[in-house]
């Protein structure tokens, strides 16, 4: 089985304490860390924004708070996700679409922005993915990926890689029950390019512009990127980067 069927099992069997497990593995910081990463893309009200491995729509309801004229498209390759998105109380302007970050369902320029969050480690082939991203985006669009990071300091790193790889599986088995699933999720990091290599991933497949932006010490990192165009100088304002 490819990686792409063997991760899309995974989260089919998991989906319905997905949450719960998020919750209590990041200690709620999986939710502040989302907002930030919402608010880094300073959206315009009437924006269109997709949400990428969009998963139970935490990210995707976040970003429809942003965009009260816009229109939010949340897509997951799992149906069992996409029912525990549409369970929770949908705002009028997300829609939810099954489908395949690597082949994305949308014409050249659909949206004006997009955002994923803790998924990126899952896809098969990320240059492939970021040019896809890069290509539903109108010129000048932004994209925000939200990630655990490589902590770069010795000391916060092993602390936390004693938790990651240590004592977060035994969390996500005891909530999430499901052992294979919540041993896979660590590893997944392993690798995983660190903070610089992914920013010139971005650079390298349709992001000529890039913010790489550490939270909590490096334990988790955005990237914030903007697509080609010939005034990309004045996009890079609009993505409001701080640390955290």
């Amino acid at each position: 089985m490819d990686k792409g069927s063997s991760v899309r099992e995974m989260f089919q069997r998991i989906a319905r304490r997905y949450d719960l497990a998020n919750t209590f593995m990041s200690c709620g910081l999986d939710v502040l860390w989302r907002k930030q990463a919402v608010a880094s893309l300073a959206l315009a009200p009437d924006a269109r924004v997709l949400d990428l491995c969009c998963g139970t729509g935490g990210l995707t309801r976040e970003l429809a708070r942003h965009v009260p004229d816009g229109a939010v498209t949340g897509i997951d390759f799992s149906d069992n996700m996409l029912a525990v998105a549409r369970s929770h109380r949908t705002p009028a302007n997300v829609t939810y679409v099954q489908g395949d970050v690597l082949s994305l369902p949308f014409e050249d320029g659909s949206f004006d922005a997009a955002a994923m969050g803790f998924s990126l480690r899952n896809v098969a082939d990320i240059g492939a993915c970021l040019r896809e991203i890069s290509r539903i985006l109108r010129p000048g669009g932004a994209f925000v990926n939200l990630e655990i990071g490589k902590p770069p300091n010795p000391v916060v790193r092993r602390a936390f890689y004693a938790y990651f790889y240590g004592a977060l599986p035994l969390v996500g088995w005891v909530v999430g029950r499901d052992r294979a699933a919540y041993h896979y999720l660590p590893q997944s990091l392993v690798n995983f390019p660190d903070a610089r290599a992914l920013a010139d991933l971005f650079k390298k497949n349709g992001f000529p512009l890039v913010r790489c932006v550490p939270l909590l010490a490096g334990m988790a990192y955005l990237h914030a990127g903007v697509t080609a165009t010939s005034r990309a100088t004045r996009a890079v304002p609009q993505l409001v980067v701080s640390n955290a």
